[in-house]
């Protein structure tokens, strides 16, 4: 199984760049980056409602499921956007 996280998505949809999000939300943007290129193996829920009050959305318009098969490499993902 792979978790896709689409906080770009979030992001460019609210014109927010990565460094006004990280400080609203309180960690570093080394921390988000960790997030966005889905090098992270956890996430506190404290943390994910901080994204989504911030964001004002869900945690599902942030994170997906795939099957491992059908998870594509990050580059490919944004660059069907």
């Amino acid at each position: 199984m792979a978790i896709v996280v689409r906080i770009d998505v979030e992001l460019a949809k609210r014109k927010m760049s990565v460094g006004e999000f990280a400080e609203r939300v309180g960690l570093t943007p080394a921390n988000v980056a960790v997030l966005k290129n889905g090098r992270a193996k956890a996430v506190r829920f404290s943390t994910l409602e901080a994204m989504c009050r911030v964001l004002d959305c869900q945690p599902g318009d942030l994170l997906e499921w795939v099957e491992d098969d059908h998870a594509e490499p990050l580059a490919a993902q944004a660059a069907r956007r």
